[in-house]
């Protein structure tokens, strides 16, 4: 189903602000038009909201940070001394010092509450409409509302229990959260389309079996999240196999040949995506994801001389030599979701005349001297020929000519860590041809669930079950061995959960996975580059200063989080 969806202004003052969802594109009308809608536009209208803020919570700063930056797969130094440092709480981030009042905490906090909310008036709005859409809207608002309470569950261990406006929610925990959310997918399962009626920026049938097979998964971890081990009972394991089986044998998705395709500028179509984050450019989606790692002084668009990447966070040494033991004397560049190469640039410098058209920057994990784009005082240099002239990079941006763009492996708090130029970069996502800043106009759709995501949680669930090896590693091969676009990853020999959770993290690094998969896999609590905590405490986060006192004048309400 395509349609416009139109945000109303009415009477009552409801004002949506935000971007639209998938293919539910908002439309401001004038309330000149008049206060008397159909149905049909009033269920459209309420709806969209429920959508929009996904851009907003999946941004680099908010779950991005939370999930990717308090792991050992991602850190944030302060940039020379003068950059990223935002009162140091990416560096109290990965180590585990976050206090209650750090403003991502509370900017994914609100989002998640506000959509929460919204979901809310959906439920209670629409069973008084006629439109022949309310059906389908209300299972795909009640949907939402599980989804965004698993990801409170997941981050803040709470999840709030509301069906009415005009009353209090009710804060609940542990197995009574776990029952909630698993009873609301399950009630709007059967009521949901195919991810082919929809596609995968709405809530689908595939997308609500991944999420109740990711429930399943995680229910040890929420049941008893400061545990010292996790129960993961057989019927919890049986569950998570029974769901991933559902969507496997479906048809609804297939792996894709090309790793980099799935997180590409045109991946609304990609037939791996089962859940996203609608990102393409008629939406306004941001473009954060490919902006956030990549130098300042690397510039991926021919036609866009301003639009350039940050310095932002890199992975750690820990994580990339998960990857050289894995591949020992082989490059890890060996396996096709490390590294792809557009450009011979890169591997024959000499190659210094480009045509626009021509002109892309890399994928994966960057490592090493970095070629690209020249510009000076605003503009691309130009061969006599006219082409984009490409060359050694220097962060000019920086006022650092002398600095070359050169990422190196060390990558830490230290004067040496911290410069702009340390750490492998994370290209995952591909840079919006239509972004003419670096931080706008997102094309790729944002990965909230993938089939390889299925096979991976089918594969442990296995292995948790009855030490089925050989039917995880089957599972793991499987997805290794389609990657056929380039020479894929070699066949594995053998499978554990230790290789299955190195394999996760090849597989899925980027994705905001890793904190939910490394306190499940009993890993959070391990010392990695700057981070020595072990705190079972710090496998959630704090509740937001700012709700605990919103919260105030109803004593014991909302509790924070123990150790903070």
């Amino acid at each position: 189903m395509k349609k416009k969806i139109h945000i109303l202004l009415t009477l009552a003052g409801i004002l949506f602000l935000n971007n639209s969802c998938t293919d539910l594109k908002e439309e401001v009308l004038d309330e000149t038009l008049g206060t008397t809608l159909t149905d049909e536009e009033a269920a459209n209208g309420i709806i969209a909201p429920v959508y929009a803020l996904l851009p907003n919570i999946f941004q680099h700063t908010t779950y991005f940070a939370l999930q990717e930056i308090s792991t050992d797969e991602a850190i944030l130094p302060y940039r020379g001394g003068t950059d990223w440092g935002d009162n140091g709480i990416y560096l109290a981030l990965h180590a585990h010092n976050t206090t209650s009042t750090d403003p991502n905490v509370r900017s994914t906090w609100d989002n998640l509450a506000q959509s929460i909310s919204r979901s809310i008036l959906a439920i209670t709005t629409l069973p008084n409409l006629s439109s022949p859409n309310a059906p389908l809207y209300l299972a795909e608002a009640r949907g939402m509302r599980a989804y965004y309470s698993m990801m409170t569950l997941d981050l803040f261990g709470v999840v709030f229990v509301k069906d009415d406006s005009n009353t209090p929610s009710k804060v609940i925990r542990g197995d009574e959260a776990v029952k909630y959310i698993e009873s609301e997918l399950l009630a709007i399962e059967p009521l949901v389309q195919p991810k082919s009626a929809v596609g995968p920026g709405r809530l689908n049938q595939a997308a609500v079996w991944g999420l109740l097979a990711r429930l399943y998964l995680n229910a040890p971890v929420y049941r008893n999240i400061y545990g010292s081990t996790f129960d993961f009972t057989a019927a919890d394991m049986d569950k998570v196999i029974q769901y991933c089986d559902k969507i496997i044998t479906s048809g609804q998705a297939k792996l894709s040949s090309d790793y980099f395709a799935i997180f590409g500028n045109d991946n609304h179509t990609n037939e791996e995506l089962l859940f996203a984050v609608d990102q393409r450019p008629d939406l306004n989606g941001h473009n954060r994801m490919a902006y956030f790692s990549i130098s300042g002084d690397q510039f991926p668009l021919a036609q866009y001389p301003l639009a350039n990447g940050t310095d932002g966070p890199g992975i750690t040494s820990d994580f990339y030599r998960t990857w050289v033991q894995a591949y020992g004397a082989v490059d890890p560049k060996r396996d096709p979701r490390f590294y792809q190469e557009n450009m011979s640039i890169y591997s024959n410098q000499a190659d210094t005349c480009v045509n626009d058209a021509d002109y892309k920057i890399n994928r994966g994990i960057l490592r090493g001297q970095q070629y690209g784009a020249l510009r000076v005082n605003g503009a691309f240099l130009r061969c006599p020929d006219g082409k984009l002239k490409v060359g050694k990079l220097g962060y000019v941006t920086r006022s650092k000519p002398e600095l070359a763009v050169n990422f190196t492996e060390l990558i830490d708090f230290t004067t040496a860590g911290s410069n702009y130029n340390s750490g492998y970069r994370v290209e995952k996502y591909e840079f919006s041809r239509e972004s003419n800043t670096g931080r706008n106009r997102g094309e790729a759709d944002i990965v909230i669930l993938r089939l390889a995501d299925i096979y991976m949680m089918r594969a442990e669930a296995k292995l948790r079950k009855s030490g089925d090896a050989a039917g995880a590693l089957a599972d793991v091969n499987l997805v290794r061995a389609s990657r056929t676009a380039t020479l894929p990853p070699p066949a594995l020999t053998a499978m554990d959960l230790d290789l299955l959770f190195r394999e996760r993290g090849f597989e899925f690094y980027w994705e905001m996975l890793r904190r939910t998969d490394m306190i499940r896999f009993g890993k959070y609590e391990g010392k990695w580059t700057e981070k020595t905590d072990s705190n079972v405490r710090k496998r959630i986060f704090p509740i937001p200063q700012t709700a605990i006192d919103a919260a105030s004048n109803t004593p014991g309400y909302l509790v924070q989080n123990e150790g903070y």
